[in-house]
C-alpha cells in the first residue's frame, strides 16, 4: 500500500457493516474489470481512486458502461497537493467519452 489506507479485507468489513452488498475487486483496474465486468451485474456506486495508475485506468473505462444503470453514481477521487483529495461525481457523457477512448485504444 502506498500510504495511509485500509486493507481490502478491512474495507470490505467496514462497508459490509453498513448493510450494503459489497464486492471489491483486487488488482489494477484493467485486469480486475476485464476479469469480472460480465459477472458483476449492474452497480449502484462505483468509486474510482485517485491513486490508480492512469494508464491502467484509461484502459479500464472500456468495461465501465456495462456496469452502470440509469441511477448509478460514479465517484472519482483526485489527488491534490499536500496529500489532500477531492471527490466528484462523473457525468454520463464523461463516462461515455472515457469508454469510447478506451475502445479506440483496444482497437489499435
Amino acid at each position: 500500500m502506498d500510504g495511509p489506507g485500509v486493507t481490502l479485507k478491512m474495507a470490505h468489513r467496514l462497508l459490509h457493516a453498513t448493510g450494503a452488498r459489497v464486492q471489491l475487486i483486487p488488482g489494477d483496474p484493467f485486469a480486475g474489470l476485464s476479469r469480472t465486468a460480465n459477472s458483476l451485474g449492474k452497480v449502484d456506486l462505483l468509486v474510482v481512486s485517485g491513486r490508480l495508475d492512469p494508464q491502467q485506468l484509461a484502459k479500464a473505462w472500456f468495461y465501465v458502461p456495462r456496469l452502470l444503470h440509469e441511477q448509478s453514481v460514479v465517484l472519482m477521487e483526485k489527488q491534490l497537493p499536500g496529500g489532500h483529495t477531492s471527490v466528484r461525481s462523473a457525468a454520463d457523457d464523461e463516462i461515455e467519452t472515457l469508454a469510447a477512448a478506451a475502445a479506440g485504444r483496444r482497437a489499435a
